[in-house]
């Protein structure tokens, strides 16, 4: 009999892909995001294999929309037996310019350059409330439905950002290590009434969020995208689909004994030294 899955931040690229997949095994799939416009495409996707799934509108970071959001899944779905927190993101008021701090940069007035000194607090708050917040507040609407049953789990998304910080993007590296720390935290808090909890940490995947950073207009690499693929024993960026078959054995029975663990799916970019 299929579980009643609740992701959030299914709209997009990657989390859209673990929608689907999970749909095509038997489960009814609750899609969550902030833009109704791309949980509806998802949704009408799934629907046209045959799977069940429903859209529904939710912001991550207010409980009063999750509550509503888990009022319509109940009604429509079921109560949750899965959860995965797939909503997240970077931004630009977070990220340095360079990746080297220059002592010439302090003298630098171009527009729009950005040493670590010019990151804007306010930047940095909503990567930290979108990542980390963004996951504690659906677990805390969720995870409600789960105690007491069998077969439940929450499945975080990570980043192998949370290993090795990335050039950069100081907030994006710190809220995604918060967000490790409490798929660990969560494991054991919970390891006693039934939920595993657990955690991809995806390498490079070429989404909307990072395209332009990786790639030209021409699909050529960018100097970044170089060094991520030289950096990459496998020597290529992840598809959607690899995250497909660690998923479904998370998610699965075969994971019965799995909690706490945050798994690297990135082509062995976190077990390279560079030489």
């Amino acid at each position: 009999m299929g579980k009643v899955i609740v992701l959030t931040g299914a709209g997009g690229v990657l989390c859209s892909t673990l929608a689907v997949a999970l749909a095509k095994e038997g489960h009814k799939i609750a899609v969550l995001d902030i833009q109704i416009e791309a949980a509806n495409k998802v949704s009408e996707q799934i629907k046209s294999y045959g799977g069940t799934a429903i859209a529904v509108m939710a912001n991550v970071l207010e409980k009063e929309s999750l509550e509503g959001a888990r009022k319509e899944v109940h009604e429509r779905l079921g109560s949750c037996d899965i959860l995965i927190n797939g909503a997240g993101g970077n931004h630009p008021l977070g990220t340095t310019s360079k990746p080297h701090l220059q002592e010439e940069d302090l003298l630098n007035t171009e527009d729009g350059f950005k040493t670590f000194f010019d990151l804007d607090p306010a930047g940095i708050k909503f990567v930290f409330d979108l990542n980390f917040i963004g996951t504690l507040l659906p677990t805390q609407v969720f995870a409600k439905d789960m105690v007491g049953k069998e077969g439940c789990s929450i499945l975080n998304i990570s980043s192998m950002n949370a290993f090795t910080p990335l050039t950069k993007i100081p907030a994006y590296s710190g809220a995604k290590a918060a967000v490790s720390n409490f798929t660990q935290w969560l494991a054991v808090h919970f390891s006693k009434v039934g939920i595993r909890v657990n955690a991809l940490a995806p390498g490079f995947f070429l989404t909307d969020q990072n395209r332009t950073l990786l790639t030209t207009e021409n699909g050529e690499l960018t100097p970044r995208g170089h060094t991520i693929i030289e950096q990459t024993p496998m020597g290529k960026f992840g598809e959607p689909e690899d995250l497909i078959g660690t998923t479904l054995w998370l998610c699965g029975e075969g994971a019965s004994f799995v909690t706490g663990v945050v798994i690297p799916i990135d082509g062995g970019f976190s077990a390279f030294s560079g030489v």
